[in-house]
């Protein structure tokens, strides 16, 4: 009779898989019944702890603490008891049933950004007693039956699954894990996910505002509209207060017709300003293109001066801050000066001598064509949208540009990685019309 863990595959440790097989005896080695489930509480940034295991004994479920566990051997679970006093199973809140909750179900993987499955969990002992400590997320074919002790598993702390309620998802280790990933990689993961799998993700999203914007900013545009759905006028009008205005007059104009209004009203009045002062330009122009985060400051000031505005520019879009524009008194644009440039040259020069007045630009009605050509033949990381008057009314960054130059039939490409699989935004409002935006809010 096996005594002591240390001579049992406590070991080595089991796998789950094996263990579901294995039949359970008491002391005096009378059968009970067999293994079916095994009781997990998730800890944080530790192994989860197993509590129990569920055996099925006739008809019943029947629990048997983690304590009453003498050794797990290669064919049967030994109890330290005689005879087994125990009631039906009956489940716990925060219990995670292993093979119910985990096993066949998705997962999200951190390191590689996608959501797998679980094939097989990884049981060791350890000093405070069974812990899983790792998943085996490929699927074993029928040759591999019977090989699964020594089939790899990756680290159980690669992964956060995708059980329970929203609210056991809002940890600190969970958090530290979505930190981890890009606000592009999230909304892939999340326009792959299932709607179960979306809630627990979105839940998990939501408890960050700002990268919940920058979230919902990456979505494709059909599955944003899904989501902001089933969200109050209030709820969308919070994501859009955070998100970048150019997306929120995107995001505003994929709203229902009757939503719309409601949702520009309960905008904060700087954001309201400038979705309103977008929604006038069509979609597929530098208009349509621009946002309204730039640098734009007189050229009176040193180049050290503007530096320290740049510095102080936390909450703008970075895409935006690769280029100082430098004003005349009047308010138009005497010219640009890139970052590079400015880091390079004498902080005390002043914006009027140190930027370029052949400044290249772009009206509000240029098509996305035009645009991007333009700044592919000069090599520029923004373009200034300029009114008939030379005011800045905003920039086109090279990302928005690049994507509305995507093709189609490239946004889904087979061999690509799980960022290839953003949509272009671009695309889809060169797909809109001429129509501008503003005549269609409302009627």
């Amino acid at each position: 009779m096996t005594t002591s863990p240390a001579a049992s595959t406590s070991t080595t440790g089991v796998s789950l898989s094996s263990l579901l097989k294995r039949s359970v005896v008491d002391a005096d080695h009378n059968p009970l019944g067999r293994v079916e489930d095994a009781i997990t509480r998730l800890r944080d940034d530790e192994y989860p702890l197993l509590t129990g295991l569920v055996i099925a004994q006739g008809g019943t479920r029947v629990f048997v603490p983690a304590n009453d566990i003498l050794s797990i051997d290669p064919d049967r679970v030994l109890l330290r008891a005689v005879r087994l006093v125990a009631g039906p199973f009956e489940r716990r809140d925060g219990e995670v049933l292993l093979k119910q909750d985990v096993l066949g179900h998705r997962l999200l993987d951190v390191g590689r950004s996608v959501l797998v499955r679980a094939y097989d969990i990884r049981l060791v002992f350890t000093k405070e007693g069974w812990a899983a400590i790792g998943l085996d997320v490929h699927k074993h074919r029928w040759f591999q039956f019977g090989a699964h002790e020594h089939h790899p598993a990756r680290d159980w702390h690669a992964f956060l699954l995708l059980v329970g309620s929203p609210s056991a998802l809002r940890s600190r280790f969970a958090a530290s894990k979505f930190r981890r990933l890009k606000p592009a990689q999230l909304a892939d993961i999340i326009e792959g996910a299932s709607p179960q799998e979306q809630n627990l993700l979105l839940a998990q999203v939501h408890a960050d505002p700002e990268l919940e914007a920058d979230v919902f900013e990456e979505l494709d545009e059909d599955r944003q509209t899904l989501l902001f759905r089933s969200r109050s006028d209030a709820e969308v009008a919070d994501v859009l207060s955070r998100m970048r205005a150019d997306d929120a007059a995107d995001a505003i104009m994929d709203l229902p017709q009757m939503r719309r209004q409601k949702v520009l009203d309960l905008l904060p009045s700087v954001q309201n300003t400038k979705v309103m002062a977008l929604l006038g330009y069509n979609a597929a122009t530098a208009g349509g293109l621009m946002g309204t985060d730039y640098l734009a400051l007189s050229e009176d000031l040193s180049v050290a001066d503007a530096l320290a505005k740049l510095r102080e520019a936390t909450t703008q879009q970075p895409e935006a801050l690769t280029t100082i524009h430098s004003l005349r008194k009047d308010g138009t644009l005497a010219g640009t000066l890139t970052l590079v440039r400015a880091l390079q040259i004498d902080p005390g020069t002043l914006l009027s001598d140190a930027a370029d007045t052949d400044t290249v630009v772009a009206s509000p009605d240029d098509d996305i064509v035009a645009v991007t050509t333009r700044m592919a033949d000069f090599n520029l990381l923004t373009l200034p949208v300029l009114d008939p008057e030379g005011r800045v009314l905003g920039v086109v960054t090279v990302d928005d540009a690049l994507e509305a130059a995507i093709p189609r039939d490239w946004y889904r490409r087979a061999s690509g990685g799980p960022t290839a699989t953003r949509r272009s935004k671009g695309a889809l409002k060169r797909d809109k019309g001429s129509e501008s935006r503003w005549r269609t809010l409302t009627g």
